[in-house]
């Protein structure tokens, strides 16, 4: 993989998570999860950064394991999913992901049912905290995610995968970090509202729109 081409990837990873930190279904819960871990309690403020970061920690290690998975997919089934026709599947599925930013209907994760956490304040429990956030997969997170699980599937390079799920699940949980540093961000981050479903349809413009082009590069090698 050309180094350049992976920087840029990585940093549209991180910019990419960080705008979906903006989306319907998680922007307000970041003052939840900021509840949780106790920022504006009074707590040092190294404190309340270090558990914000271990909390993010906690979802980047379980997001880094999903594409250290997929990449490992990829290799297993390697020359099939070379077929154009696997491409298309693929490109499919990308519209169907983005269908679903639209709310024509919503896609959820079965096994994987949202139930109240709290967290007792120490780092353990905050870590644990985080990994079960990342099991507990939004309608407007699944999309992306299952996208870019997609995407590592074709790449199949294991560490690669891994870390550029790490840095994507950094970049959603950046606004918290930055809150855990500065509890004043949370009252000056603007309030929730329809600007929100604005965020949430451009990612679904994006993922059509790659879904549509795949589809067509791989009709055009048939």
């Amino acid at each position: 993989m050309n180094l350049s081409d992976s920087h840029i990837s990585l940093l549209g990873a991180f910019v990419g998570g960080m705008g979906l930190s903006f989306t319907p279904c998680a922007y307000p819960l970041i003052p939840i999860i900021a509840g949780y871990i106790g920022i504006r309690t009074g707590r040092s403020p190294w404190k309340t950064l270090a558990l914000s970061f271990v909390y993010v920690t906690g979802i980047a290690v379980m997001y880094s394991l999903l594409g250290i998975a997929a990449s490992l997919s990829g290799r297993l089934f390697g020359g099939i999913g070379a077929h154009p026709a696997v491409h298309i599947l693929a490109g499919a599925v990308l519209i169907i992901f983005g269908f679903s930013m639209f709310d024509f209907f919503a896609l959820h994760v079965p096994i994987l049912k949202h139930h109240r956490i709290q967290s007792d304040g120490g780092f353990i429990s905050t870590f644990l905290l985080g990994v079960t956030s990342g099991l507990i997969i939004s309608p407007c997170v699944t999309p992306v995610l299952g996208s870019i699980l997609l995407y590592l599937s074709a790449k199949r390079n294991v560490v690669y995968g891994g870390f550029l799920l790490l840095v994507f699940a950094y970049g959603m949980g950046f606004i918290l970090i930055l809150a855990g540093a500065f509890s004043s961000i949370l009252v000056r981050l603007p309030k929730s509202g329809s600007w929100m479903g604005h965020i949430k349809k451009v990612y679904a413009v994006i993922l059509m729109v790659a879904g549509g082009y795949l589809i067509y590069a791989s009709l055009m090698r048939l």
